[in-house]
């Protein structure tokens, strides 16, 4: 983070054409220090990526340093606070994380450069939009990752049916496909993730703003509908109401070669395949269908931003990095190598023919991303949304329940 300076020291005037000054055109070499966090990109991506950004910048050097995600927040306010005297000028964050950094008034206000050099209009929604902070762009989509449907073509091809376009048919597939020792679908109780992509798709929310005000949303008419279509598909398979996708993991169950489907990102099939090395040439993909033909569901978008810490004594160079990583160049080449979404859409045909990536790509298009308010995270550590779930799946009441998990959201986005 610190300027490497040569310090030139002449004790007086007279002596001023003695001390080797430099001349004008000879400028200072300084150093950008990078925080990328562990497994976002291959050490080869950054190896090209540093030996051609420090060729195009003579007078910058990269420092890259990895972090690991464990204890991330608190360092990152750390280095916000400036307290690290050798902190970073350039920092990764999750999608979801921006506000909270930016509420402390952290980080460097980018929205002029989004919307003059980078093209803001065009960026994914779920990266974009939890990247700004009231109206301002603290937060640059680098990359993203969303869900699909993983499903086994083999059993699709026995049970005479191919990928649906709809919703409606999406679940009569699913109902064909749920016979005997096969499950229609692998899908856990508490996914709230991809419960969350169904409320958006019938125009529901999570939660709403209003004046300043967050308020719990699923107790809506759309809101419900979302949950009982989630109801609906979960049932035609033996997911467990009362756990989420990791537990157990669900590739695990995937490998044992008897579920037809499961929503996850495509990386996940790497897991399935490690432990089933039968299925490699069996598995497809396809978009979360949507409510009508050719229009991909709405999907939750995870994935990451890059910030510039306000406190940074190498603004400039750090907007350089920021600029060249998030461009189409490089964001490109790091989407083909590390099996993720580019930050625009129109970028997609980047990522042609791979069968994964090309679904992934469709459904960023209709990507979302949780409320934009830094309690979320509090939201989601205690999760009433899991237990609303739970008690649909178990014959609960959908309205009550859904009104006690909104009044538990609501109350906990209130709290200060």
């Amino acid at each position: 983070m610190r300027r490497r300076l040569l310090a030139l020291v002449c004790v007086s005037a007279s002596l001023l054409t003695g001390c080797g000054v430099m001349s004008d055109s000879a400028e200072e070499r300084r150093t950008v220090t990078v925080w990328l966090m562990q497994h976002s990109a291959s050490q080869d991506f950054l190896d090209r990526f540093t030996e051609e950004f420090e060729r195009e910048h003579e007078t910058l050097d990269l420092d890259i340093r990895i972090q690991e995600w464990t204890g991330i927040g608190e360092k990152v306010q750390q280095a916000l606070r400036g307290e690290d005297p050798d902190g970073p000028d350039v920092i990764e964050v999750g999608n979801t994380q921006v506000s909270a950094y930016a509420e402390s008034d952290g980080l460097l206000d980018l929205t002029l450069e989004s919307m003059r050099d980078w093209g803001r209009d065009d960026w994914l929604p779920g990266l974009a939009e939890p990247g700004r902070w009231g109206s301002q762009q603290y937060g640059i989509p680098w990359y993203a990752a969303n869900r699909v449907v993983v499903y086994r073509k083999d059993l699709f091809r026995a049970a005479g049916v191919t990928p649906p376009k709809t919703r409606d048919e999406w679940l009569e597939t699913t109902e064909r496909l749920d016979t005997g020792d096969t499950q229609g679908i692998y899908l856990a109780g508490q996914d709230w993730y991809t419960l969350a992509g169904f409320i958006w798709e019938e125009g529901g929310e999570l939660a709403t703003e209003g004046s300043g005000v967050w308020k719990g949303a699923l107790d809506s008419e759309a809101a419900l509908r979302g949950m009982d279509f989630y109801r609906r598909l979960q049932k035609l398979g033996d997911g467990p109401v009362d756990a989420d996708e990791e537990h157990p993991p669900q590739a695990g169950v995937f490998a044992e070669g008897n579920v037809a489907q499961i929503v996850a990102v495509p990386g996940l099939v790497r897991a399935v395949v490690q432990q089933n090395p039968a299925l490699e040439d069996k598995i497809g993909y396809f978009p979360v269908p949507g409510k009508e033909p050719g229009r991909p569901g709405a999907v939750f978008t995870g994935g990451s931003d890059l910030v510039v810490p306000a406190g940074t004594d190498a603004e400039d160079a750090a907007v350089e990095v920021v600029a060249a990583l998030t461009g189409a160049r490089w964001n490109t080449d790091l989407a083909r190598t590390m099996n993720y979404v580019p930050n625009k859409a129109d970028l997609a045909g980047s990522v042609a023919g791979e069968e994964g990536l090309e679904a992934m790509a469709a459904g960023a298009a209709r990507g979302r991303a949780t409320p934009a308010t830094p309690r979320w995270s509090v939201v989601e550590a205690d999760n009433p949304i899991k237990e609303y779930m739970t008690k649909v799946l178990t014959g609960a009441d959908p309205e009550k329940e859904a009104e006690r998990a909104a009044r538990r959201i609501t109350e906990t986005l209130a709290f200060e």
